[in-house]
């Protein structure tokens, strides 16, 4: 893995595709490597997909000979998480059965990238329709976190094999979705970089839905500078307001909000210090930092407890779209779908106007700021042997995602990115959030951050062989 030419930046496998320093064959045949040597330990994957990728890359580097070019990601491995619709391939969502073959029909986003002739790798783990933040899954098991070799660790959710895919030398870059954080958990908890975009900028269709309000298509990758050059590369063809990313402005001329409260609570050991450091190096380089936190962040997480908009909006789609699925939900998903049976459809509207009540206020409250600062997720990734007992796992799962679910309801767009490793070795996400449709400056605020404190192979290095 450490020689792989997988780790090289999207940049520059890109410039080595087209200068014939590099081939497709070469980061496909890479990729197979590492899954023969990783990828049953790992189970990043729910459908592999290595032959065809290699074949598909032979292709493409036929055009490339020949002086063509469909696009920057052209010859990159991807992985794609096991909710969006690929040709060719099932789609599961992390349930037990595969879904209708409508599902396997490709989407605006898988449409887009396709057309570049990436090589897919194949599609990887989901929490079952999304719903869960650590990354467990009652039908096919969890993927194993790669940092930790002696006890099987939760990976994050609910994009769990995605960043178990980049971190295990099997993709350059990853798609997800987020909801309440499932790009940003589980990159924070594989030592990746993550993106949030802004509800509504890319579009949902053929991605199973679990909240049709809040769900948001995202990236991961082993670098920002990497999301930058993906979202360059798919933002145009996808975005209601496409942007390109700005170059990256000077630390010195950034105004970071830093919240005093709510983000640092509970977090487990090293966690909080970790994150502490990275913003006070940030401070050290010549950022200007201002206490801020946001209105409503309390009410925000009270109505995430109460089940949100998520379980009644997947309820509506299993009862109208799969009914029979519903009898064989992983019980952690059932009991939450079944709850939303009992939510009158006043709350539901009421719930509702919370969330765009609490969109306009954040959005009032980040406009003096160029983005904030807080820890992405506030524990380590729990063992799966620690999620047994009764109540552990929803204790574990809702603070899990106590960090992140504010973006959603908030309506921000949100990036996190490792600088460091907790008490017990495990990486540490810095999470960025800026004002909604701020996607692009939002990663090149990223880049500068990164320019200062590493990229997280810098800062973690290569996890241990299994």
């Amino acid at each position: 893995m450490i020689d792989s030419p997988l780790n090289k930046s999207l940049r520059d496998q890109h410039a080595g595709l087209r200068e014939g320093s590099l081939s497709a064959m070469a980061l496909a045949e890479a990729s197979l490597a590492a899954y023969h040597l990783r990828g049953q330990h790992d189970n990043a994957y729910m459908t592999w997909n290595g032959e065809a990728a290699l074949a598909a890359a032979r292709a493409t580097d036929a055009v490339l000979a020949h002086g063509g070019d469909a696009g920057s990601l052209m010859g990159i491995p991807v992985s794609i998480k096991d909710i969006f619709a690929v040709p060719g391939l099932p789609t599961y969502a992390g349930s037990s059965r595969r879904l209708p073959k409508s599902w396997e029909r490709a989407g605006p986003m898988v449409a887009a990238l396709l057309e570049q002739l990436p090589s897919v790798m194949g599609k990887t783990h989901s929490v079952e329709f999304a719903f869960g933040g650590l990354g467990t899954n009652a039908h096919w098991g969890a993927p194993r976190n790669p940092w930790d070799i002696t006890c099987h660790r939760t990976p994050g959710g609910s994009s769990s094999g995605a960043g178990v895919s980049l971190v295990g030398g099997t993709a350059s870059l990853a798609l997800g979705t987020d909801t309440a954080g499932s790009v940003r958990i589980p990159a924070a908890m594989t030592g990746v970089a993550g993106l949030k975009t802004t509800e509504g900028r890319w579009p949902k269709d053929q991605i199973v839905p679990l909240s049709t309000t809040l769900d948001s298509p995202g990236l991961l990758a082993r670098r920002v500078d990497d999301l930058a050059f993906a979202f360059d590369a798919l933002d145009a063809p996808l975005g209601r307001h496409s942007q390109r990313v700005p170059p990256c402005p000077e630390l010195s001329d950034l105004t970071f909000g830093v919240p005093e409260r709510y983000f640092w609570e509970d977090c487990s050991p090293g966690i909080a210090e970790t994150v502490r450091q990275a913003i006070a190096r940030l401070e050290a380089a010549g950022a200007r930092l201002v206490p801020l936190d946001l209105p409503g962040t309390d009410e925000a997480y009270a109505l995430f407890q109460q089940g949100g908009l998520a379980a009644a909006e997947l309820a509506a789609f299993l009862r109208t779209e799969l009914p029979g699925m519903i009898e064989v939900l992983d019980p952690n998903v059932a009991a939450r779908v079944r709850a939303a049976d009992d939510m009158p459809a006043w709350e539901y509207v009421r719930r509702r106007s919370v969330i765009q009540r609490l969109c306009a206020e954040a959005s009032a409250a980040v406009a003096g700021v160029d983005a904030m600062l807080t820890p992405t997720v506030a524990i380590t990734p729990p063992t799966l042997e620690s999620l047994e007992p009764e109540g552990a796992y929803p204790k574990a799962n809702m603070l899990a995602l106590r960090n992140t679910v504010i973006g959603n309801f908030m309506g921000l767009c949100g990036l996190t990115m490792p600088v460091g490793r907790d008490a017990v070795g495990m990486p540490v996400g810095l999470q960025v959030l800026a004002g909604p449709w701020q996607d692009a400056r939002l990663l090149a605020i990223g880049q500068s951050i990164e320019q200062c404190l590493g990229s997280g192979i810098d800062i973690l290095g290569g996890p241990p062989s299994p």
